[in-house]
């Protein structure tokens, strides 16, 4: 049974029309999948999460009246390295307000050297701020490749001064209405069809018989020029 599910390709509906396979984008659709939810169960208001993400590690805390959603990260066959997208989704999940059990060690921004998670790290992956540093390195030392790498962003006057706000925008759209949207596929064509008209019982004795009498009249012509 699956209680609900979330894809980045419904992002664009929440303004997220570019970058939907990095960690900023997964974060999105871990944040999607948790409101809806927890919506579905009526928990969204008793539940809100971290509203704004820091980048800091978050574990919801129980209420006095219902304990948290809580569920287990499968991440299947996924090699779980630091800073995988699917820990951008956990992380979203997280801050939804599920209750996830997990640890910061493989959160973007995590140090193996100090041991310890770099909150501004982390929020900076969190808002595309990785995405928005390749941005200006790619304008100033090859404008061209910037051109051709990003040009679905420039169409969309997205750049590296704005990026942040763009995913702010898509968190509180997505917190405002996380149910699914119906599809608004086309119904489908209708094809003509060239089959032969099916004849009832009556037209088939009646076809049938005239090429009967067809058969007989031409049996009878040539018995006539034989005599």
């Amino acid at each position: 049974m699956v209680l609900a599910a979330a894809y980045s390709h419904e992002l664009p509906h929440y303004g997220l029309e570019v970058g939907l396979t990095n960690y900023a984008a997964a974060y999105c659709t871990g944040l999607l999948l948790g409101r809806r939810v927890l919506n579905m169960l009526e928990m969204d208001d008793e539940y809100q999460g971290n509203v704004e993400a820091t980048g800091e590690d978050f574990s919801v805390e129980p209420t006095d009246t219902r304990r948290p959603f809580r569920a287990l990260l499968d991440v299947g066959l996924i090699r779980t390295t630091t800073g995988n997208r699917v820990f951008g989704a956990l992380k979203g999940m997280l801050d939804a307000g599920l209750d996830i059990p997990h640890s910061d060690k493989r959160f973007a921004g995590f140090s193996k050297d100090s041991k310890q998670l770099d909150a501004e790290v982390h929020r900076k992956y969190i808002y595309g701020g990785h995405v928005a540093a390749y941005m200006r390195t790619l304008m100033e030392d090859e404008p061209e490749k910037y051109q051709s790498h990003f040009s679905e962003y420039i169409k969309r006057g997205i750049d590296a001064d704005n990026i942040e706000a763009l995913y702010k925008k898509v968190h509180a759209a997505i917190r405002a209405e996380p149910t699914a949207k119906k599809s608004e596929k086309e119904p489908p064509k209708e094809h003509k069809r060239f089959n032969l008209k099916k004849l009832t019982y009556e037209e088939r004795k009646g076809k049938l018989i005239e090429r009967l009498h067809a058969l007989n009249a031409a049996a009878g012509a040539d018995s006539d020029e034989e005599d």
